[in-house]
């Protein structure tokens, strides 16, 4: 997925791979750091501002404000979109119903039941692609069509390859820590449906039935994998809103305590003195600020991946949205 992507390590493990917290984390110790150099490194009109009472003052009771609102509409938002999920028995059965209609479909694929694991159940489809995949090679390995016979060789290493790969991520991947969905993400099965699409019809006449049916079983396999990598990524957006609500409100309590202690007992002569060359009292404001500041560094992180994953799996179809992929 780097690489389609064209961008960096570290921005795919900013966005994508690093847990949310350690991305809080990260975000806090920037804060912190930030806060501390800017306020040293300024003219010294700065720091005298911070002694006074009324900074402090206008500063925490601000944040309190912002910590309580901020608190209340991200549960809110996390509620309606669970919301979805309850309604009464009628709608709850048709959800059932259409879900087991694609187990079903998905057993006849697999020639077996479909797994619960949701890792297992994407591997599975995976496993198919591949599998097809490989038949389609193997029927065209004689083929007397030479530009055929190379263009369906590489595109079936690929895919192959790209299954390998795929396949071994999800093997040792669980729900609920985005490694599932991230595995998945990797599978680029839009671009390798077009690809089918494309050598079924620029090789019609080439093609022998037996290929033609290859390509039209590989073609549905990799159409299977669409919903399902949708349906997993649905659940997972549901269980990182119902995570980040409960950090958020783990979050703000200390918050919320810490804001309070500095607006009614901290003041210019609380924290005397200076470490390392920079006075207790900056750094004090510094650390209570950035602890006031994690719950909103906590939204920032789970939203960062949310609104990523959901750019990338905008278009459920063969429709190639970014330019890195043209």
């Amino acid at each position: 997925m780097r690489e389609r992507a064209g961008e960096s390590r570290l921005k795919i493990w900013l966005l994508l791979a690093a847990s949310r917290l350690q991305v809080t984390a990260v975000l806090a110790l920037s804060v912190f750091v930030v806060f501390v150099v800017v306020v040293t490194a300024l003219p010294t009109p700065l720091h005298p501002q911070l002694l006074t009472g009324d900074t402090i003052e206008t500063l925490f009771s601000t944040m309190i404000g912002a910590i309580i609102t901020g608190t209340t509409l991200v549960v809110t938002i996390g509620q309606l979109v669970l919301s979805q999920e309850n309604g009464p028995l009628g709608d709850q059965r048709d959800r059932m119903e259409n879900a087991m209609d694609f187990r079903d479909f998905t057993e006849e694929l697999i020639g077996s039941p479909s797994p619960a694991d949701p890792s297992e159940f994407l591997r599975q489809l995976v496993g198919v692609a591949e599998h097809r995949a490989n038949a389609l090679r193997n029927d065209v390995a004689d083929h007397g069509d030479d530009q055929l016979r190379a263009e369906v060789d590489e595109f079936t290493e690929s895919l192959i390859g790209n299954a390998e790969l795929v396949r071994d991520q999800l093997e040792d991947a669980s729900f609920g820590d985005f490694s599932v969905l991230f595995a998945a993400l990797n599978f680029n099965y839009g671009w390798k449906i077009f690809q089918v699409e494309r050598i079924a019809n620029e090789y019609e006449d080439q093609l022998s039935d037996d290929g033609h049916a290859l390509l039209e079983e590989l073609k549905t396999s990799l159409s299977l994998f669409g919903p399902a990598r949708e349906h997993v990524k649905t659940l997972y957006f549901e269980w990182a809103l119902v995570s980040l609500s409960q950090l958020i409100l783990y979050a703000a309590l200390p918050a919320l305590v810490i804001a309070g202690i500095m607006l009614t007992i901290v003041d210019a002569g609380t924290f005397p003195g200076q470490t390392l060359g920079i006075p207790n009292i900056t750094l004090a404001i510094g650390l209570a600020f950035t602890i006031t500041l994690v719950p909103f560094l906590l939204f920032t992180a789970y939203v960062l991946r949310i609104v990523t994953v959901a750019k990338r799996t905008l278009a459920i179809e063969p429709l190639i949205l970014r330019d890195s992929q043209r």
